[in-house]
């Protein structure tokens, strides 16, 4: 009997050790997304133009190019829709010619900050070879309070909105996307149109 007494022992520590072999082979695996969503973290940039400047009937309004930078920080709420807040900032080349609302006390570019508050809404999703949607076009418009500098040049403050359509691709990376957008602008006040060609980097989590 007491041959076997060593047999008995290992057998004794040994079941636990099947059991919760057993128990860790029976947990389900786990998955994970192919595109995260939730709250993001974008940042755009690009060539920024505006048509005419503000400024009083009868004062020279000259195409203005500019450049154009912007942080933006929302949440996807669902596949479709999402919505966020942003601050931009954007500087334009108006020559010498250009006095803006000054009255002629100052001339020349100009720059603005605006912060505000936008939303998308994706149109139409494309499948990959592993029937994932990763390319979206999308329209993106929303709105914010437009800053001027330097202040003797434009004093007052404008309303900006903007709209337009996009291209987004959701990378195998799960967290991170790129895209280009084209949008239109509009300052409520002086009745300025611009336009921006936007390449974008957005990161989910």
């Amino acid at each position: 009997m007491k041959a076997f007494r060593p047999f008995v022992v290992c057998a004794a520590l040994a079941i636990p050790a099947l059991a919760h072999a057993q128990a860790a082979g029976d947990r389900p695996a786990e998955t994970y997304e192919e595109i995260e969503r939730g709250i993001y973290f974008s940042v755009l940039g690009g060539p920024y133009f505006i048509v005419n400047p503000p400024a009083p009937e009868g004062s020279p309004r000259p195409f203005s190019p500019g450049q154009m930078a912007q942080v933006e920080v929302g949440v996807d709420l669902g596949e479709r829709l999402s919505l966020g807040v942003f601050v931009m900032g954007a500087s334009n080349r108006a020559g010498s010619e250009y006095v803006g609302n000054s009255g002629g006390a100052a001339s020349g570019d100009f720059s603005m900050l605006v912060p505000g508050a936008v939303a998308r809404f994706h149109l139409v999703g494309l499948a990959d070879a592993q029937e994932v949607q990763r390319t979206w076009i999308y329209l993106r418009g929303g709105a914010g309070y437009a800053m001027f500098r330097p202040q003797q040049l434009l004093p007052d403050p404008d309303i900006l909105v903007f709209a337009g359509p996009g291209v987004e691709y959701y990378t195998r990376l799960r967290h991170f996307s790129v895209g280009i957008e084209v949008t239109g602008s509009f300052f409520v006040k002086s009745q300025s149109f611009g336009f921006a060609v936007t390449p974008n980097l957005r990161y989910a989590f």
